[in-house]
């Protein structure tokens, strides 16, 4: 018997398939666990049986294929089998209760997911099945469904079995129902999901749709919640959230054994240029979506770049940002790393962006190489320790796993403890012998914080948060990141909030940093480093003298 997952691994090791970062991770884990997992085992019949019912009873409903044996490509019978393939050892139950699936348009992504619908109505072993299709538009939804009913349509064996009424599909035998559903549908509450696919969750901006559905499957054993989507050009929605919550899942960031991260995206912006990268966000690439009609895209929007947007969120998957984002992921990235440790003796520049009362707060230490003129920084977070879990589950940030690798501290109670900012800044004079000659700070920051610095001998500099301030070092600061100048120890948390950092401009071209995103896309740690640069920008030579 086949096992798709590992033919599909195989394929990327052979170099016969091109595929993302994330792709080939994911596979790597899944290949991984298959041969060991401590919880849970794969069972190659359970994975395999929803892809027999599918090639067996489903077939295509629209162009010169229609009529004939829906065929499935490797790419889902992988992903299929990874679905349904994963047992709990004590339970039997399934392993993965919600997956985001993240490919380009005309993947065969409705096919594929009005077939799994089909199956999960009816030979899923599950009694009154209740399977939804949900878009933020009901039309959006329909899409899924109509592809389902006329799967059924081109079916004699699905058809005699499966009656279309008023506003579902019902399947008799075991009393389960398969509708769509909008966002403004009047029938969200009550619901007792089975499987909810939501389709298109970028266009998706209230996440009360999301959370809705994934709640109406409480009651279940074996729910399973599918969001497949396309990039988009909003930013801080829920696409935002589970985007993000995805990566971290693959990247290892975030433990989740119950949520399913696949990702066909471009590793680079850039690639859409390159013909030999296009398979990382399109799978079915020369299958279902023709190289020709891709090619011609392109090559309009080279020449037309009001095409541009489309193509790259629809056929590329690259996350599109608003006019006003100020770096992109190539320019912000840096995984070189340091030690801390060789640092001692020397002297830095502080930065701090404290919080009011319960948000992130951030003290950074900048250092320079005087040959080399590589900045080195050095920081640290803190969050008040009673609103760790909340965050982590509402905002889907991986603070908890940040906090476990070291880069986050916690406040005793519901709000920071400067106090504890400046057991840190002691920390590094005492531990490790750095000395900060100036400590820059936001003007919004605590008088008593101050003080407090002040009477242990630090100096402290009072840093407006205006565009005479803030542009110029903020101008070289971006300047430093392009040409990867500044090495922020591969810092996740710091990588985090300069993706989140937007910037306004004025009239004259002068800068400052805004949130880029939602207000739950911190950039506290942007705001830190950037104090410390004007520190940097004031005092250079005198800083460069002194190291």
């Amino acid at each position: 018997m086949t096992n798709h997952i590992v033919a599909y691994w195989q394929e990327m090791e052979k170099g016969n398939i091109v595929v993302s970062k994330r792709i080939y991770k994911q596979y790597q884990k899944l290949v991984q666990d298959i041969e060991h997992h401590d919880k849970y085992v794969f069972d190659e019949d359970k994975a395999n049986r929803p892809i027999k019912f599918i090639e067996a009873f489903c077939k295509h409903s629209k162009g010169e294929l229609a009529g004939k044996p829906l065929k499935l490509a490797l790419f889902q019978r992988a992903y299929i089998s990874a679905l349904f393939g994963f047992i709990d050892k004590d339970t039997g139950h399934r392993r993965y209760t919600e997956s985001f699936f993240f490919v380009a348009r005309k993947s065969g992504k409705s096919t594929m997911l009005a077939a799994i619908s089909l199956y999960m109505l009816m030979a899923d072993g599950e009694s009154g099945a209740e399977v939804y299709s949900v878009a933020s538009k009901r039309d959006q939804a329909n899409i899924l469904f109509d592809q389902a009913h006329e799967m059924i349509k081109q079916s004699p064996d699905l058809n005699k079995n499966i009656r279309k009424r008023k506003s579902d599909l019902y399947f008799a035998h075991n009393f389960s129902k398969m509708q769509s559903l909008g966002k403004n549908s009047n029938s969200l509450d009550g619901l007792n999901a089975h499987l909810v696919v939501i389709d298109e969750l970028h266009s998706i901006q209230d996440r009360n749709l999301y959370e809705v559905m994934k709640q109406s499957q409480s009651a279940r054993t074996q729910p399973l919640l599918i969001m497949i989507t396309t990039a988009g050009t909003h930013r801080g929605t829920i696409f935002d959230d589970l985007y993000e919550y995805a990566c971290n899942v693959v990247d290892g960031n975030f433990e989740d054994d119950n949520f399913l991260p696949i990702m066909y995206e471009l590793d680079h912006k850039a690639e859409f240029k390159m013909a030999d990268r296009w398979q990382k966000a399109n799978p079915a690439l020369g299958i279902s979506k023709r190289v020709e009609d891709l090619e011609r895209k392109v090559a309009r929007a080279k020449n037309n770049p009001s095409d541009l947007t489309g193509i790259l969120t629809k056929d590329f998957n690259i996350r599109e940002i608003t006019n006003s984002a100020w770096l992109t992921f190539e320019d912000i990235n840096n995984e070189d790393t340091f030690d801390i440790k060789d640092f001692a003796g020397t002297y830095a520049i502080g930065g701090a962006d404290l919080s009011i009362t319960t948000d992130l707060s951030c003290a950074t230490l900048l250092f320079v190489d005087p040959e080399t003129e590589i900045r080195y920084v050095h920081q640290m977070y803190w969050l008040p320790h009673d609103n760790l879990q909340k965050r982590v589950q509402e905002d889907k940030i991986p603070y908890d796993k940040w906090h476990e690798q070291g880069y986050l501290r916690l406040c005793s109670g519901n709000t920071i403890d400067y106090s504890d900012i400046t057991d840190w800044f002691l920390e590094m004079l005492n531990e490790y012998d750095i000395t900060p000659l100036w400590i820059y700070y936001d003007n919004y920051s605590a008088r008593y914080w101050v003080d407090e610095m002040e009477a242990y001998g630090f100096k402290m500099i009072k840093t407006h948060q205006g565009a005479r301030t803030l542009s110029l070092p903020m101008q070289n600061m971006g300047a430093d990141l392009q040409k990867k100048k500044i090495n922020y120890n591969n810092h996740p948390i710091l990588k985090w909030c300069l993706t989140n950092t937007g910037v306004e401009t004025d009239r004259n071209g002068n800068i400052v940093p805004i949130k880029n995103q939602s207000p739950k896309r911190r950039i506290d740690g942007t705001a830190s480093l950037l104090d410390a640069y004007v520190g940097l920008f004031d005092s250079y030579e005198q800083f460069l003298r002194a190291m």
